[in-house]
Parts: C-alpha cells; structure tokens; sequence
C-alpha cells in the first residue's frame, strides 16, 4: 500500500497516520522525521539540510525531494510507505511522480482530509503533545485520561507555543495558496479520495478505510 496523506493544519493527520501504520503496517514517513534522521546519521544530504536550518531557512526543494526518495529507496518501503508532510508543492509531486514511474511503483491513493477553517482553529488550540513519547491529544475531542498527562509513559502534556489562533490562520493560508493544488493534480490522476474530517475521529478512519479497500 503507498499512500500520501494530506490535509490542513489540525486535520487530524497524526492520529489517522497512526491508524494507517496499526492497520496496513506501512512504514509512516515524514519529512521531519528524515531530516533529523539524516542530520543524526551524518549523511551527506543531512549535513546540508542542517546548514539550511541553522540558518533559520526552509530546506530546498531538490534536496527535500533527495531525502525522501533516498527513504523510499530503503528495504523496508519495498511493500508500502505512506507519506506525510510530502509532497507539499506541485514541484515535490512531479518529482515524486517521476522517481515512482522510473521505479515501477504506482501510487495506490491519495487520502485528502477535509476540513472547515473554524473547526480547524478550535482543534490546534486544543491540541496538547507528550514531549516524551510523541503521543498527541486534544483537550475537547481527544482528551487524555488524566488531565494534562500522557497516557502512554504518563509523562506531562504540553502545548506547542505555534497552537495559537493568529498562527494557526496563518498556517491554514499557507497550505491553501501552496498544498491545495495538489488536490487538483492528484485528482487529475484519478487517485485522491476526498475525506471529511469534520466528524468524529473514528467516522472518519473508517473512511479511510472504505477509500483505501
């Protein structure tokens, strides 16, 4: 299963990734989390990207698009991957379209997450993260058990500084003047499946699952 996820801010893409790697066991690949892998290992395209963010600016395109078709290129995508946080632009699809044709692996779906802006606003607000193990919670639709304590390793939650309104419409803008055209290109291709995420958590991976059967 290859998979691309996409989606705003606050759409709820960690916790349907997280569903997606449980149930299809596909490695969950995000370009964060290949620059701090690369940056740690040393490699060549690492050391570049840590020279780009030292200096407070966005990483390239070309050398984004080298990380992660260097991860995909790796034993364990061999049977399926699903990329989050990439493509984010129509340059990084074309050039994911040309490494995957030029491999001979095909795209199964395109799982776009929809959602209303206002809806979007109140869910990154709310969102709270275990800084410890990663784990993420919402204190209206995804409360932990314990007030501001992690489920999993019980640790404190905390809110990321970026979770406010002003920033939060910001982002939203962003991803909408540069992310949405890749739901035209993709739609183009025939492989997206538009999902409405203003519903319950669990509707909408079941969706997902109806989009990707």
């Amino acid at each position: 299963m290859k998979i691309i996820l996409l989606g705003p801010p606050g759409a709820g893409k960690g916790t349907q990734a997280a569903n997606i790697v449980d149930t299809y066991g596909v490695p969950h690949i995000s370009t964060g989390d290949i620059f701090r892998k690369n940056i740690k290992e040393g490699t060549e395209l690492g050391k570049k990207a840590q020279e780009y963010i030292n200096q407070g600016k966005l990483v390239p395109d070309e050398l984004t698009c080298g990380l992660v078709a260097s991860r995909i290129s790796e034993d364990d995508c061999k049977d399926g991957f699903m990329l989050d946080g990439f493509p984010r632009n129509i340059f990084q699809a074309e050039y994911l379209n040309k490494y995957l044709t030029e491999n001979n692996v095909a795209l199964d779906k395109v799982i776009n997450i929809e959602v209303d802006s206002e809806l979007l606003i109140e869910r990154a607000c709310g969102r709270r993260i275990c800084k410890n193990c990663g784990a993420t919670y919402h204190i209206k639709f995804n409360p932990s058990k314990k007030d501001g304590i992690c489920d999993v390793c019980q640790s404190a939650l905390t809110q990321r500084p970026d979770d406010n309104e002003e920033t939060v419409s910001q982002r939203i803008q962003v991803y909408l003047s540069e992310t949405k055209p890749l739901v035209d290109y993709y739609t183009e291709k025939n492989v997206i499946a538009n999902i409405n995420g203003n519903q319950d958590i669990n509707k909408v991976f079941e969706d997902i699952k109806a989009a990707l059967a």
